[in-house]
């Protein structure tokens, strides 16, 4: 993995091959050097596999569920399932880097370190394009919700199979064309800059489109309390609820991906300062809050609807 420094570099299990240079410009001395006490939470790797076990279950469910479910065959269930996918994708790509890993260390796999540095290569492309995916899809979902919002009466018009397949289309494209370029020119600081202003990006629009949603529902709902006479209370209810669902929207996003991209953002900004490199012992951790992320994701978008749960239901029932 590209920011995981050189005690999760594949070809560091190698006893044959010194240990690879760690990308993103997080050299060796900059994880080991002496300076200010740090607080270094250490992610055993079993938790690595659980996390990922998790998040390869929900996700596999609820790509299950959409594929069963005609009803379920629409633009904005595919969205949810593709960011299913990419989020399975995460979790498998982690949790195969982790394997490997592990078999290297033991001696139970045999390879050549240039066998070993093209697998790694693999994997790290594999992660870096789901994680860019995942954060697209994200926001595509957004963006569908708040089409179907606030043009309710073209929506079905504006959000087409058609415009949605190219829609999906362009971001797994994307996303495999980025992390490619990732891999292949890691040292530069465009890149990791690139990487970053995408996630600020994505979070702005995020926030932008929610908020705006949310001040339409809280509209709405005054329109109708004025109409039955209950403005005080129903006020009161849409503010509540709706700032509970953008709460979660956005906290949850913002838990799980502004400690990976903060990383990146130090790298560049401060690679060898040592209040820094104890940010940097901690990127284990940061990868950990990604692969929750890829668990709490069902929970949000794909969970909360009756007919995709039903769906669940059968799909459970045919399986035992």
């Amino acid at each position: 993995m590209p920011v995981l420094g050189p005690e999760r570099r594949l070809l560091a299990s190698l006893s044959s091959a010194p240990p690879a240079a760690p990308r993103l410009g997080l050299a060796a001395n900059q994880t080991n050097q002496t300076g200010p006490q740090c607080l270094e939470v250490s992610i055993p790797d079993g938790l690595f596999l659980s996390l990922g076990l998790v998040s390869l279950v929900e996700n596999v469910l609820v790509v299950a569920a959409i594929a069963k479910n005609r009803n379920l065959h629409s633009p904005m269930y595919y969205f949810v399932c593709c960011l299913a996918v990419s989020d399975l994708l995460v979790s498998v790509s982690n949790m195969l880097e982790t394997a490997v890993l592990l078999l290297l260390e033991a001696g139970a796999l045999a390879a050549q370190a240039a066998v070993v540095q093209q697998l790694d290569n693999v994997m790290d492309v594999l992660i870096c394009g789901s994680m860019v995916s995942s954060l697209c899809f994200l926001g595509a979902i957004a963006v569908d919700r708040y089409v179907s919002i606030f043009y309710a009466l073209r929506y079905h018009s504006i959000v087409t199979l058609p415009r949605a397949g190219r829609a999906i289309a362009a971001i797994w494209a994307g996303s495999v064309l980025s992390s490619t370029l990732f891999i292949a020119y890691y040292h530069h600081t465009a890149v990791l800059l690139g990487l970053v202003s995408f996630f600020v990006a994505m979070l702005a629009l995020m926030a932008v489109l929610y908020v705006h949603m949310l001040a339409r529902a809280c509209q709405h709902g005054r329109h109708i309390a004025r109409l039955h006479k209950t403005q005080h209370p129903t006020r009161q209810g849409c503010g509540l609820k709706g700032a509970a669902t953008l709460t979660i929207l956005l906290g949850v996003f913002l838990l799980c991906w502004a400690p990976f991209f903060l990383h990146l953002s130090l790298v560049v900004l401060c690679p060898q300062h040592p209040t820094c490199g104890c940010v940097f012992k901690n990127v284990n951790l940061f990868l950990a809050l990604v692969i929750c992320n890829s668990i709490v994701d069902p929970l949000i978008y794909a969970f909360r609807s009756q007919e995709l749960r039903k769906t669940l239901q059968e799909v459970l029932q045919c399986s035992w």
